[in-house]
């Protein structure tokens, strides 16, 4: 509770402010959703700024400012009090309960860490009430075997035990530094210098593709110089996956594979012409 001491007149002008009774609470709520009346949003806010200390007080355990979780708790307030319907006969206080707690967990997953945690419901009761089971089960029985503790908090919230793991993981150490030395030495190497990527980068990735997708244009539009012999023999022996023999393609075509070899030179020759006489200036070979 240090850093709450740290700000007295914010703590000194919460608690001292009056509580509301039903009737006056519900006539300032309807008061501020008809009329908009910001001395009626002053007075409900003031009048629950104790509960969204307390709230914050009960999350200081993740190491956040606690100045920071009170204001987030009072953005929280201030959603409740636009959203509130006090025809629906609900006291403000617990109705803004849910919205403080909301708020405040929201800020916490945000800025708990540099790597940021899953937002789904089941994620953030994982995140939020892991210690508390852990050690709850560790009360009951010492003899639990940490899989065995995995499994009943699994069950209790209704996430994978990998889920469990990965999340006790996360919380059981601080973030690392990828710049940070691995040796003590000053200007030792670094994890990141471990981390070295031998893939092309992407804009390399995106060039070769175009090019690919170029090339391939360039030789569709060649290939009409061919006749239906000629392209077929092309296709089977250098544009298939496994490669037509010349035998193989002399005994389809009832010719010698001599004269396959002939052909599929010539259909070469007229290719490579082709794409020279359209595309000399960009270097075809």
């Amino acid at each position: 509770m240090k850093s709450i001491t740290a700000r007295p007149s914010l703590v000194r002008a919460a608690m001292s402010a009056p509580y509301l009774e039903r009737e006056e609470e519900r006539e300032l709520a309807i008061r501020w959703k008809t009329q908009h009346d910001q001395d009626a949003l002053h007075r409900i806010t003031t009048a629950h700024m104790r509960l969204v200390i307390a709230m914050s007080a009960k999350f200081r355990h993740f190491g956040l400012p606690i100045s920071d979780l009170i204001q987030e708790g009072h953005v929280g307030l201030l959603e409740a009090a636009a959203r509130f319907e006090p025809e629906r006969e609900v006291r403000f206080s617990t109705y803004a309960a849910w919205w403080i707690r909301a708020s405040i967990q929201d800020y916490i997953l945000r800025n708990w860490s540099i790597v940021r945690g899953g937002t789904s419901s089941a994620q953030k009761a994982l995140f939020f009430n892991l210690r508390r089971l852990r050690a709850r089960l560790a009360q009951g029985s010492e003899n639990l075997s940490r899989k065995e503790v995995y499994e009943q908090i699994a069950a209790n919230l209704g996430v994978a035990e990998a889920d469990v793991a990965l999340m006790d993981a996360r919380l059981s150490g601080p973030d690392t530094s990828l710049n940070q030395p691995l040796a003590e030495e000053e200007n030792g190497a670094g994890r990141m210098d471990f981390l070295v990527d031998d893939n092309p980068l992407p804009d390399e990735v995106a060039g070769t593709a175009i090019d690919a997708e170029r090339r391939t244009d360039w030789l569709r539009q060649a290939m009409k110089v061919l006749n239906d012999r000629e392209l077929r023999i092309i296709r089977e022996r250098r544009l298939s996956e496994d490669g037509a023999t010349l035998e193989s393609l002399g005994e389809v075509l009832g010719i010698s594979k001599e004269r396959v070899r002939q052909i599929e030179n010539r259909a070469l020759e007229k290719l490579k012409t082709a794409l020279l006489s359209e595309h000399s200036e960009m270097g075809v070979h």
